[in-house]
């Protein structure tokens, strides 16, 4: 890490991390991160890791909720990489921080303090979820974690878990703490649908809404490939890193999943300016490479996202198509498109949906068939056009 100025501060967020699966031991590969990466990473003054998943022992951990495939824990001992590339920001508002239950998010707090790492987004009951982490410098730095409901295990008066997003009177209060204190207001958000071409529209308001209740940027995760970003007012929403280090069947099934943006922040005390490095997951050598930043992440203001999101619905029903087949093991490969209607407004596979909230797929499936392909093509935006194309066509 670069020797701190008190009056500038720079925090490099990662995508999602996870060490199962593919990823199951890489954490002893020394090389594992190329050398442009991990230069990317040291010049920061701190960096903030999305951990997904709970440090714990796959032969410890029990899978509680029945997640079957998507039950995800790291072995403790996969915390040796978050040291090495400076992690001393631990991000726990996700959805797979509860996988092995309380005692799972226990023993990834334990190791945490173990690295010298703080995390935040997650703890015993709302208050200590909720609780925004400090960061010194540049007039002070609060970061909030939230995470969506309601497959992330919510946090309550007495019970542990994640701090929901839609958890408003909560937040608005720990955006004011924060407010009172710092220069800048922070919200690392775990939501949105995974695999989307662009951020929903209730998504996209949910994350502008944070910044109307008093945050200056919002970092997004959880969709599992990279998305834009948008600027207004001085303030940023950026609203998927996409992947970092995680690599499992469940991602090989859809576009871009080995694709990611490492995002730096530097902040001073009249302002703030970001620089990203494109990372690409090596699927052969199972090693993460500094490569091109992807096309999808751009600024895209209100008035081309209002000409390209009918069109990315339909994109993004082409991959949740995906995401269902494998789920239910190929049962899906002879659905008519009455079936997939049906399924769209009547079935979601796990119930996760939250009408006008998160994962509204009979809303998004009516987007879709009133896309207008002169509106569409009339967007100025040609590489973010081409990357939405590419997913209907795929």
């Amino acid at each position: 890490m670069k020797e701190q100025d008190a009056k500038k501060l720079s925090i490099v967020f990662t995508g999602d991390i996870g060490f199962d699966a593919y990823m199951d031991g890489r954490w002893n590969d020394p090389d594992l991160v190329s050398g442009e990466i991990m230069d990317f990473l040291r010049a920061a003054d701190h960096v903030a890791a999305d951990v997904e998943g709970a440090l714990i022992r796959a032969d410890e951990a029990e899978d509680i909720y029945g997640k079957g495939v998507l039950f995800h824990v790291m072995d403790p001992a996969s915390s040796v990489f978050l040291e090495r590339i400076g992690a001393d920001i631990w991000d726990f508002a996700n959805n797979h921080t509860m996988d092995a239950g309380p005692g799972g998010l226990e023993s990834a707090a334990k190791v945490a303090a173990q690295r010298g790492a703080r995390f935040f987004g997650a703890g015993k009951d709302i208050e200590s979820a909720s609780a925004p982490l400090i960061v010194e410098g540049a007039g002070g730095i609060g970061i909030i974690g939230v995470g969506y409901m309601p497959t992330c295990v919510r946090a309550g008066e007495g019970t542990a878990g994640v701090f929901g997003w839609d958890e408003d009177e909560v937040l608005r209060r720990r955006i004011r703490e924060v407010r009172e204190r710092c220069r800048w207001c922070v919200i690392e958000v775990h939501g949105g649908e995974e695999f989307t071409a662009l951020p929903s529209p209730y998504v996209r308001e949910r994350y502008l809404g944070y910044l109307e209740m008093g945050a200056d940027i919002v970092v997004g995760h959880h969709p599992h490939v990279p998305l834009n970003y948008e600027l207004t007012g001085g303030k940023a929403v950026f609203y998927s890193l996409g992947n970092f280090i995680f690599d499992t069947n469940y991602q090989r099934t859809q576009l871009d999943t080995d694709k990611g943006a490492l995002l730096r922040i530097d902040f001073s005390e009249d302002g703030f300016s970001f620089e990203a490095l494109g990372t690409r997951l090596d699927r052969e050598a199972e090693r993460v490479c500094a490569g091109p930043l992807p096309d999808i992440f751009t600024e895209v203001p209100a008035e081309e996202y209002a000409l390209l999101i009918d069109t990315a619905a339909a994109a993004f029903l082409q991959n949740e198509k995906k995401r269902a087949r494998f789920m239910m093991k190929g049962e899906g490969d002879g659905y008519t498109e009455e079936q997939w209607e049906n399924y769209f407004r009547n079935e979601p596979l796990v119930p996760y949906v939250q009408p006008g909230i998160h994962n509204d797929f009979g809303l998004l499936y009516d987007m879709a068939l009133s896309a207008d392909p002169s509106k569409f093509a009339s967007s100025r935006l040609e590489k973010v056009k081409a990357n939405i194309l590419r997913q209907i066509e795929e």
